[in-house]
C-alpha cells in the first residue's frame, strides 16, 4: 500500500473510531437522558459536556480497558509478521477513539459547579495519567514497535513522525531499561515529586511580614494602606506578591523599598535551595538512567532548540544584543534616581520605582480611563471579527446546546470561501479560573476557552482591564491554531506540538493589541460605544509596552541562564553562580545582599525546569513572523490565510523549526526582536 493510501486509511478508520466513541458516549449518558431536555447536536461533536460522578468513573475504566485491549492486540503479534496495518494503524485508531472521551473525563474538574463531578473528575485524570505511563512501559508493545521500525515498510512522513515519537516516548520511559534500572527511576521520580511539593509548600507556608510606618510608606496610595492591618501603631505588611510589587512600584523611600526587597528575596531561605540543589542532582541522575548526559538535554531533546548548548547559545546572544539598549535605560533610571534621592548607588529594589516614574514622564496614560473603551461584549465581537476577517474564517453561534453553564456560548467555525466544518470551540468566560484553553476534540476540532472575565451588574457593562483583553486575544489565538490544525494524526493535532512552537502563533498574534487598527475593531466607550479608543491613546499602550524591555529581558534571561546551567552542569553551587552572573548580565547592578533567587523562583521547580528559556525563544520567534509578514497590514486576509495554511494547518505533523523557515523563506532571526525593542525602548 501506497504511504499516503496509508495515512489515509488512518483517517478512514479514525472516522469509525469516531462512531464507536459516539455509540460510547450515548451509552454512558444514556443513564442521565430522562433528566435532560432535548437540546440541539453539533455535527461531528461527540464529547460530552455533562457526565456526572458516576458517568466520569465508568468512562474512564472504560478508557483504560480499551486501551489493555488495544495494546495487548499490538504486543501480540509475531515479530515477523508486523506491518502498518497491525501495528502501527490501532495505536493511531485507539489515540483517535480515546481522546474524546478523556477530556470529557478532565474538563468537569475545570468547570463543573457540583463539587462531587469536580473530585470525580481529578481522581478520573490522575488514575489515567498512570495508566498512559505504564502503556508507554511495556515491554512487549515497545518490542514489536522496534520491529516494524526495523522492516523498512514504506510509510508517508507524517506516519515517519508518528512512528518516531512512539518510539521516543516509549523509551523516554524507560523501556528499555531492566527492571532493577526502572525501580531505581521510578524511586528517583517519587523523590523528585516529593521534593517538588516541599519547595512549593515552603513558599505558601511563608506568613512573614514587616511593620512599617506611615512616613516609611510614603508614596503609597490610600486605597492600598486602608486596607492593611495595624498593630503597634504601624501597618502590617504581608510579604506576597500582591503587596510587594506595589511597593516597589510606588514607594518614594528607597530603604523602605529595599528592605521589602531583601525580606522577599528571602523567602524560601536557605531550606528551599538546599531542596533545589538536591532536586537538581537527583534529575541529572534520572537522565543519565536514560542515557542523557545532564537533564536539561533530556527536557530539551523533545523541543525546537534539541540541546542545552544551543539554548545557551541563544540566551547568552541575546543578553549580549540587549547590552546596549539596557545601558541606556539603566542611565536614564540612575538620573532620575539622582534627582530624587542623591548620588545613591541604583539597586535591584530601585527598578520598579524609577521604571514606573520613568513611565509617569514619558507616558501620557490613566489606565483607570483605558478601561472604559473595553466593554468585555465589544472586545469579544471585535476580537471574533478580527480573526473572521484575517483568517478567512467564520463563526456561527449555535443556540440551545447541551452545556455545563448557562453562560457558555457556543460557536461553529467554517471555512469562509469553502463553507467546510472546521470545527467548534466553547466561550465560558465568566468567574472560571485563569485563562486557559483546553481541546476537547481532535477529528473535528473543538476547544473551550476559560477566563474570569467581570459579568454585567445591574444592566452596566462589565469592563476588562487592558492585560486582559491581551490575554483573552492570546487565549483566543490557541482556539485558532486548534481549529485550524488538519494533521492527518490525531497525536500531531490541536495543541499538542512542540512546546516552544505552541506559543508562538499566539505571541505573534499578541501584537493586534498593539496596534490602532485592531484595537479600534474591539474597543468603545462603555456609554457610548460608537467613540472607540483614541489614536494616542493606543500609542500610549504600545508605548508603555516596550518601555524598559532591555532591563525587563535581562532579569528574565538571567534567570534563564540560571536553570539552565544548573541543568546541564554537574555539581554547581547555585548561590555562587547567581553571585557571579548577577553583575554580569544586569550591567553591573548587585544582587541584593542577603537574597537568593533561586530559593522563591517556582518555575524552575515545577513545570519549567530546564525550559525557562521557551517564552524568551517564543517571543523572539513571533516577532520575526510580525515584522516580515504582518507588520505592514495588519489585516491583509491573503496574509492571514497563508499562515493559517502553512503555520497553523500542519500542526504537529512537521518540524515547527521547517515549518517556519518555509513559511519566511529563510532561517528565523533574533534581530526583528532585537531592534524593535532597541527602536521602542526609549
Amino acid at each position: 500500500m501506497e504511504p499516503k493510501r496509508r495515512e489515509r486509511r488512518v483517517i478512514a478508520i479514525a472516522g469509525a473510531a469516531a462512531l464507536v466513541a459516539v455509540g460510547l458516549n450515548i451509552a454512558f449518558s444514556a443513564v442521565a437522558a430522562h433528566r435532560r431536555r432535548k437540546r440541539r447536536e453539533l455535527p461531528g461533536f461527540t464529547a460530552q459536556a455533562n457526565l456526572s460522578a458516576a458517568e466520569i468513573k465508568r468512562i474512564a475504566d472504560r478508557i483504560i480497558s480499551k486501551s489493555k485491549e488495544t495494546y495487548d492486540s499490538v504486543a501480540a503479534v509475531p515479530l515477523d509478521k508486523v506491518s502498518f496495518a497491525n501495528v502501527i494503524a490501532p495505536l493511531a485508531e485507539l489515540d483517535v477513539l480515546q481522546f474524546p472521551l478523556v477530556q470529557a473525563c478532565v474538563l468537569p474538574r475545570m468547570v463543573s459547579p457540583s463539587e462531587d463531578v469536580r473530585k470525580a473528575s481529578a481522581e478520573a485524570e490522575k488514575l489515567l495519567d498512570s495508566h498512559f505511563v505504564l502503556c508507554r512501559q511495556r515491554e512487549d508493545v515497545y518490542r514489536v514497535i522496534k520491529a516494524f521500525t526495523v522492516k523498512g515498510e514504506r510509510i508517508g512522513p507524517e506516519a515517519t513522525r508518528f512512528l518516531h515519537s512512539l518510539v521516543k516516548e516509549f523509551e523516554r520511559n524507560g523501556v528499555k531499561l531492566s527492571q532493577s534500572k526502572r525501580k531505581e527511576m521510578e524511586k528517583l521520580k517519587s523523590h523528585m515529586d516529593a521534593l517538588n511539593l516541599k519547595y512549593l509548600q515552603n513558599l505558601n507556608d511563608f506568613t512573614k511580614f514587616l511593620l512599617l510606618g506611615e512616613d516609611e510608606l510614603a508614596g503609597m496610595p490610600f486605597d492600598f494602606l486602608k486596607d492593611l492591618e495595624k498593630a503597634d501603631g504601624k501597618f502590617k505588611v504581608p510579604l506576597t506578591s500582591y503587596h510587594v510589587t506595589p511597593i516597589l512600584e510606588h514607594c518614594k523611600v528607597g530603604s523602605t523599598r529595599k528592605q521589602i526587597a531583601v525580606a522577599y528575596g528571602q523567602k524560601g531561605g536557605k531550606d528551599n535551595l538546599a531542596i533545589l540543589e538536591n532536586l537538581v542532582q537527583l534529575r541529572h541522575k534520572f537522565a543519565r538512567l536514560l542515557g542523557y548526559t545532564n537533564y536539561a538535554d533530556f527536557a530539551i531533546e523533545p523541543r525546537m532548540p534539541r540541546t542545552s548548548r544551543k539554548v545557551l547559545e541563544f540566551l547568552e546572544e541575546m543578553s549580549e544584543q540587549l547590552s546596549d539598549v539596557a545601558n541606556r535605560e539603566l542611565s536614564l533610571l540612575k538620573d532620575l534616581k539622582i534627582k530624587e534621592e542623591g548620588n545613591a548607588q541604583f539597586g535591584m529594589e530601585d527598578l520598579l520605582y524609577y521604571i514606573k516614574r520613568a513611565e509617569e514622564f514619558k507616558v501620557d496614560l490613566d489606565i483607570g480611563e483605558i478601561k472604559q473603551y473595553f466593554p468585555v461584549s465589544l472586545v469579544i465581537s471585535g476580537m471574533l471579527k478580527m480573526f473572521q476577517d484575517l483568517f478567512a474564517l467564520r463563526f456561527d453561534e449555535i443556540k440551545d446546546v447541551d452545556v455545563w453553564h448557562d453562560t457558555v456560548r457556543v460557536f461553529s467555525v467554517w471555512d469562509a470561501s469553502s463553507s467546510d466544518l472546521l470545527g467548534y470551540f466553547f466561550l465560558d468566560i465568566f468567574a472560571r479560573m485563569d485563562a486557559c484553553v483546553l481541546m476537547v476534540q481532535r477529528k473535528v476540532p473543538a476547544a473551550v476557552i476559560l477566563s474570569q472575565c467581570p459579568k454585567e451588574l445591574d444592566g452596566n457593562s462589565a469592563l476588562l482591564r487592558f492585560p486582559e483583553v491581551v490575554r483573552l486575544f492570546h487565549e483566543f489565538s490557541h482556539v485558532v491554531h486548534h481549529v485550524s490544525n488538519r494533521a492527518t494524526f490525531s497525536r500531531f493535532s490541536g495543541l499538542r506540538l512542540e512546546g516552544d512552537f505552541t506559543e508562538i502563533p499566539s505571541l505573534l498574534l499578541e501584537n493586534w493589541c498593539d496596534e490602532s487598527i485592531s484595537l479600534k475593531m474591539m474597543s468603545g466607550f462603555h456609554q457610548d460605544i460608537t467613540k472607540s479608543i483614541t489614536s494616542e491613546a493606543c500609542q500610549s499602550l504600545k508605548r508603555r509596552r516596550d518601555l524598559f524591555t532591555g532591563l525587563k529581558m535581562k532579569q528574565e534571561i538571567l534567570l534563564c541562564l540560571v536553570d539552565q546551567i544548573i541543568h546541564s552542569s554537574e555539581d554547581v553551587d547555585i548561590d555562587d553562580l547567581i553571585k557571579d552572573l548577577h553583575p554580569k548580565v544586569m550591567l553591573g547592578i548587585p544582587l541584593l545582599e542577603g537574597t537568593s533567587p533561586a530559593s522563591c523562583f517556582p518555575r524552575i521547580v515545577f513545570g519549567y525546569d530546564a525550559v525557562c528559556y521557551s517564552y524568551i525563544w517564543s517571543e523572539v520567534f513571533a516577532a520575526d513572523l510580525f515584522v516580515s509578514k504582518f507588520k505592514d497590514d495588519l489585516l491583509n486576509q491573503h496574509a492571514g490565510l497563508r499562515f493559517r495554511n502553512k503555520v497553523l494547518a500542519p500542526g504537529g505533523s512537521k518540524d515547527p523549526l521547517e515549518i517556519i523557515t518555509d513559511y519566511l523563506g529563510r532561517e528565523p532571526s533574533l534581530q526583528p526582536f532585537i531592534q524593535s525593542r532597541k527602536r521602542n525602548s526609549l
